[in-house]
């Protein structure tokens, strides 16, 4: 059985790490996607082998940033596919790295936009469509960090994802009864570009009680389970998927 199987999904952030993931593990669970990140190439040589392998694919290049960005992924959705189901809002970024006294505004409205600014933004374009099906589902990837810890350097970052839960509780409040679901991932470290070299990746393994980051492909599973009907009476929720890190500081 595929899980999202005739589902249209937009995944942001699909050119590589969770992203990438989600988009070729939704793709085998029967979904077609409207893929957005900002690198045109890398995306067409995702969409270029997912479609060898049977997928049905179609792109939209831009930065999530900007509202444009996202009409022109719903739009794509509806002129490619007649339909959104589901909105993986997964785009982000980590941004400068300093003790917030030294961090300049501009750097830190960069990271706010990148995370939540950006996610508002989606979910502003998408919940319209899907109002009129009287069904969706939103899933926007926040972080452990600023949930459960706090880490040098990572203010602006650890502020952002924890907007995000504010933002799904804030969806769920508004558009529940409407039929559309909103929740947040939360993973623990993952091996994606954004993970750091070998050292990076050895400290941030300690952090987590199964002592190891996750691959990309396990959060994707848990991304694929909050889409589904399979969490059909979950919504305004946190899944937690990162390695025991919240439940044990070790």
């Amino acid at each position: 059985m595929k899980l999202i199987d005739g589902k249209v999904a937009i995944i942001t952030g699909a050119s590589s790490g969770i992203g990438q993931a989600a988009a070729i593990l939704f793709a085998a669970q029967g979904a077609s996607l409207v893929l957005v990140a900002r690198r045109q190439d890398r995306l067409e040589q995702l969409a270029h082998q997912m479609e060898k392998d049977g997928g049905k694919v179609a792109i939209v290049a831009g930065d999530v940033t900007n509202e444009a960005t996202h009409q022109a992924a719903v739009e794509t959705a509806l002129s490619h596919f007649g339909r959104l189901d589901i909105a993986f809002n997964n785009a982000g970024q980590v941004g400068a790295m300093k003790p917030l006294a030294e961090m300049a505004p501009r750097q830190w409205m960069d990271v706010l936009d990148a995370n939540l600014t950006a996610a508002f933004l989606g979910a502003r374009a998408q919940i319209p469509v899907m109002l009129q099906r009287g069904a969706g589902a939103l899933v926007f990837t926040s972080s452990f960090v600023g949930n459960s810890v706090g880490l040098p350097g990572m203010s602006a970052y650890a502020a952002s994802k924890a907007g995000l839960m504010g933002l799904v509780r804030g969806i769920t409040a508004d558009y529940a009864g409407a039929g559309i679901r909103a929740n947040a991932l939360l993973p623990g470290g993952t091996a994606t570009e954004m993970a750091g070299d070998a050292d990076q990746r050895a400290w941030a393994a300690g952090l987590h009680a199964m002592k190891r980051i996750a691959e990309p492909e396990e959060i994707a599973k848990a991304a694929l389970f909050l889409a589904s009907d399979m969490a059909s009476f979950v919504t305004g929720s946190a899944l937690w998927a990162d390695g025991g890190n919240a439940a044990v500081k070790l």
